[in-house]
């Protein structure tokens, strides 16, 4: 029987579990070396593969691969490069198709976000035109819970513990020294355009007048007057304020409050900090002392705090996305489908990529409270059990003990590509 080799790589900003998606990814191309020859990963996620800077994941022990499970960031490294349109620029697309049958080959996995999404639906569909057998498969990774169809998406659960956890710590924090000091707390979070990661932080408390007091969400229009006098409200009653802001919380007009005026590498508003801005306006307004944090990348590399939900659920769309190639499916991606909320159940769905490629999911208006400053107890009931369970990492010298890999490179066969 002919084998074929497979190709495997990281897009976007990472999370604490992708590399767990790679374990799942890789274990279970090994396991079915009957039909897979080689792994490959692509060495700073797409680039790799265009420029022909593969790594032989073939050269890594079972124990390096089997500590993806539990190590953060990208290993193979990742990236923000989007592909140019595939009919004005099909030249890069061509490049891929011409380095996968270089080196044989036939399996293409893809971890990422809704533009991964798009760049590995738009892959497949050339090397249909050209002729070329490849098994496209989407393996889903985004921290923003923003892609369709899925439940939820493999990095999202273990960012929402960490929110959860820190604004939880920081409320006592706050409420200890709020006679004297500090009177607002200010945590921003990510999510531009879904309030998914900044809903999380709800899940601190259940009182109606526990913190966090006060949730900024991208889907509900910023009033200064209403968010102030709210504000303003929790002091006077709690002695204090917690607020949670999400990055893309913005005025009625769609400007972002801390837009920076420039754009990333996927076209992205590049947004300067909304924290510090909002905490210029209390001070401005009421005058209040302030504290400001950005979870930044703290939120995504905290595997120390993982979600035991996530990092299964991370394992399994890499498993799943190996038995979809090896079943001859193209252009799908594993889903996460819920089962039940109580017990908590779920299972995986092939979803097609025409139907997830640059389509973004937002809270639901039913998700978020009826004065906009809160979450309701349908998003609570969506939300905890995506928290769930603790998966820790080996300690060793008191600090989490993390993968170690070779990243041997494979000696090109094709002329230099400029990007």
């Amino acid at each position: 029987m002919a084998k074929f080799n497979a190709f495997y790589a990281q897009s976007g900003g990472v999370s604490a579990v992708i590399n767990a998606s790679a374990c799942g990814v890789i274990e279970t191309c090994r396991k079915h070396s009957d039909s897979i020859g080689k792994i490959y990963a692509g060495r700073n996620g797409i680039i790799g593969a265009l420029t022909e800077d593969l790594i032989d994941v073939g050269q890594e022990s079972e124990a390096a691969i089997s500590a993806l499970r539990y190590t953060p960031g990208g290993a193979f490294g990742s990236c923000r490069y989007k592909l140019k349109d595939i009919d004005t620029h099909r030249t890069q697309y061509e490049r891929l198709i011409e380095v996968f049958k270089a080196h044989n080959i036939r399996y293409f996995f893809y971890n990422g976000g809704g533009d991964s999404a798009d760049t590995c639906l738009k892959v497949s569909q050339l090397s249909e035109r050209m002729g070329y057998p490849l098994q496209a498969i989407h393996v889903p990774k985004t921290v923003d819970n923003d892609l369709p169809i899925t439940d939820n998406s493999p990095g999202f659960g273990s960012v929402a513990k960490y929110i959860a956890t820190s604004v939880r710590e920081a409320a006592l924090d706050i409420a200890s020294m709020c006679a004297t000091s500090t009177k607002v707390f200010i945590l921003e979070a990510m999510g531009r355009h879904a309030g998914w990661i900044a809903a999380s932080g709800a899940l601190a408390g259940k009182g109606i007048h526990e913190p966090p007091h006060l949730i900024i969400f991208p889907e509900i229009p910023f009033d200064r007057t209403r968010v102030m006098r709210h504000i303003d409200e929790s002091v006077k009653r709690s002695g204090y304020c917690v607020i949670v802001v999400s990055e893309g919380a913005r005025y009625s007009d769609g400007t972002f409050l801390a837009d920076a005026g420039n754009t990333d590498a996927f076209g992205h508003r590049q947004l300067g900090g909304v924290a510090p801005t909002l905490a210029g306006m209390v001070k401005q307004d009421l005058g209040y002392k302030y504290h400001w944090a950005v979870a930044d990348y703290l939120q995504r590399a905290a595997r120390h705090i993982a979600s035991k939900t996530d990092v299964e659920q991370a394992y399994a769309v890499g498993v799943r996305a190996v038995e979809c190639a090896l079943e001859g499916k193209n252009a799908v991606m594993p889903a996460i489908k819920r089962v039940s909320d109580t017990p908590y159940e779920w299972r995986l769905e092939d979803a097609p990529l025409a139907e997830v490629a640059n389509q973004e999911k937002f809270m639901p208006r039913d998700y978020i409270s009826e004065d906009g400053f809160g979450i309701s107890a349908a998003c609570r009931a969506y939300l905890e059990p995506l928290i769930q369970g603790e998966d820790f990492p080996p300690f060793e010298n008191g600090l989490p003990k993390f993968a170690t890999l070779e990243l041997a490179a494979v000696e090109k066969k094709l002329a230099t590509f400029s990007l």
